[in-house]
């Protein structure tokens, strides 16, 4: 890579990192929105192609791992990180079923499927937000320029305004990074995990004679 093609893509990200800051409001309601859920409960699966799929296993890895601050882990899948699931479907139903399939598979209504897509045209993440919404789930697109027909799929969108894939993917991982604070920061505002059994309760309990 020369020094001036690599100032091209910077300036580009700057760019379009000035105008994706007016959306941090939908990760951030995104976030909140997430907490409660998991809390509750629900499971959110996520999906993507390429590197989408990278950045979609990062989401769920801060979900059952952490993002900064100590706390609980909540019930994340990467629909693609089951190699054996993945290969299976494609070779038996086609490349276009395997993260709908594994969405009939995990999902329940009330959890949340997000789908990470820089063309936003992926036949298979199309798949799977229509047997997400049949099911009830509620299905959260992370795109590149709108429109597009993943963004038409969805309950909700987040387009990022970028010429280049990667920059989008550049911006979709600081979409992630803003959704896991908002979450994490949801958790800390309702006392750490909201809508959970106190687990010390339970052994309290059981200490006492149950």
């Amino acid at each position: 890579m020369t020094l001036a093609t690599a100032g091209t893509h910077c300036d580009q990200l700057m760019d379009a990192l000035v105008r994706f800051r007016g959306t941090s409001a939908t990760a951030e309601r995104w976030g909140r929105e997430l907490a409660h859920r998991l809390s509750g409960g629900a499971r959110l699966l996520a999906a993507g192609n390429g590197g989408s799929a990278a950045q979609a296993q990062h989401l769920t890895a801060e979900l059952v791992g952490r993002y900064r601050d100590e706390r609980p882990p909540f019930s994340a899948l990467a629909l693609h990180a089951d190699t054996s699931a993945t290969t299976a479907i494609a070779n038996d139903y086609g490349v276009r079923e395997v993260f709908a399939r594994q969405t009939r598979a995990h999902g329940r209504p009330g959890d949340v499927l997000v789908l990470l897509s820089t063309s936003g045209a992926s036949p298979n993440l199309l798949a799977a937000a229509a047997e997400a919404r049949r099911i009830g789930m509620a299905v959260w697109a992370l795109t590149g320029p709108g429109p597009n027909p993943l963004a038409a799929a969805g309950d909700e969108v987040l387009c990022v305004a970028a010429p280049a894939p990667a920059t989008v993917q550049e911006l979709h991982l600081v979409a992630v990074h803003m959704l896991c604070e908002s979450f994490d920061a949801a958790l800390d505002a309702a006392g750490g995990v909201p809508g959970r059994p106190d687990p010390g309760a339970r052994s309290r309990v059981r200490g006492g004679g149950l």
